[in-house]
């Protein structure tokens, strides 16, 4: 009896051992298995969307999208695919598809109105109106949260979404794109407010969710898109903390293709001393990096700074345009950088055969120095001088 027992108990031991040690690989190879999206680069010169494709699923993972300008893909992958890839001698490089966001401060609502911004005198865009050039012929991209193509102050022509789960770029559930959109654009018409270029013609480029945020992934592809679709200048009212390789490569390609790229600093302010604050993609050499002034010029305190900042323009208290044709004031560097697009589109429009590093060299040569360049870059924009 005593034997049968000892050998029940031992069963029962063996058996929780068994179980326990399965469950602990089971869950140790669950970890392993999950999926994270990523973006993988090739050193192929070429394009190769089939070869890409065979190289990722060999390792496990599966190709989402293949850029259609920079060699590389987004990729969902397992820790293991991830290892396999880093060792295979085709891949350039393995990054995370990391996060973005709009860099705007807390609305504050103001009513509708027909007013010109104080943002357009302050830049002088109103001096060059005047002489008869108001973005006309130009095409801006504007990459954030859509725009509400509805809008009766708005000139929307065309667009695309690279947000899967709002596939409209003409609707805006933030109001982020569509306020950034008005100060680019907003007609010269009987309401509301006037745009730096009213007569610019507006691009939708969703790569942010309602929520204001949207991946690498995802930014790369409506750099691409505004590429590949002839537009004059990109605005990208956004960033993120972590710099990637296909992000630099897709803002390189644009402007080398006579895009001009512009994007807000961000928001992170100076943090007490010489402390480099700016964000991507704007960090990038390829991009005009815009800080924000007030209406007196005096930098905001939320204006991240470093050597990368080139100009500075309107982003306190900027009035523009909301969904469901209403009107919001909004700080941020979100809010100074479309003024430099717009200024852009102007210089385009009176001067059409200039080459995007010259609108951009213009802007620089002319604006009107604030101090030392950490903090102001080469000073705010003077539109006027620029584009005489």
């Amino acid at each position: 009896m005593m034997k049968k027992n000892l050998l029940a108990y031992l069963t029962l031991f063996l058996t929780a051992v068994f179980i326990f040690i399965f469950n602990g690989s089971a869950s140790a190879e669950s970890t392993s298995l999950k999926s994270k999206d990523y973006i993988v680069g090739f050193k192929s010169s070429e394009i190769g969307a089939m070869s890409n494709e065979v190289t990722v699923s060999k390792a496990g993972g599966k190709l989402e999208k293949q850029f259609s300008i920079i060699n590389a893909a987004k990729a969902t992958l397992t820790d293991k695919a991830v290892k396999d890839l880093k060792n295979n001698p085709a891949v350039a490089y393995i990054e995370e598809d990391h996060i973005a966001t709009a860099y705007e401060q807390a609305y504050k609502l103001k009513p509708s109105a027909q007013t010109v911004p104080y943002g357009i005198p302050h830049i002088k865009a109103d001096r060059v109106q005047a002489q008869g050039y108001s973005g006309g012929g130009v095409k801006v991209a504007v990459l954030d949260t859509g725009i509400d193509a509805s809008h009766e102050d708005l000139n929307v022509v065309g667009g695309a979404s690279f947000v899967p789960s709002e596939p409209s770029p003409y609707s805006d559930g933030n109001g982020h794109g569509t306020h950034v959109s008005g100060t680019v654009a907003a007609l010269n018409n009987t309401t509301g407010v006037l745009g730096v270029a009213p007569d610019a013609s507006l691009y939708a480029v969703k790569v942010l969710d309602s929520a204001g945020s949207g991946s690498y992934s995802g930014i790369v592809s409506g750099i691409e898109w505004a590429t590949a679709n002839g537009m004059d200048v990109i605005n990208m009212s956004l960033g993120g903390s972590s710099g990637s390789k296909a992000l630099k490569q897709a803002v390189d390609n644009a402007y080398a293709n006579d895009v001009v790229v512009v994007a807000a600093a961000g928001n992170s302010g100076s943090s007490g001393g010489r402390v480099n604050t700016i964000g991507y993609p704007a960090k990038y050499s390829s991009v005009i990096a815009v800080g924000a002034v007030d209406s007196n010029n005096k930098k905001a305190y939320f204006s991240s700074v470093g050597d990368e900042l080139e100009v500075m323009a309107p982003g306190v208290s900027v009035q523009s345009t909301l969904p469901g044709n209403q009107y919001t004031e909004l700080d941020g560097t979100s809010m100074a950088s479309p003024h430099v697009a717009g200024a852009a589109a102007l210089i385009k429009s009176k001067h059409p055969d200039l080459s995007a590093s010259q609108i951009r060299q213009r802007l620089s040569d002319t604006a009107d120095y604030l101090g030392d360049h950490f903090y102001y870059g080469n000073g705010v924009i003077n539109v006027e001088a620029a584009a005489n």
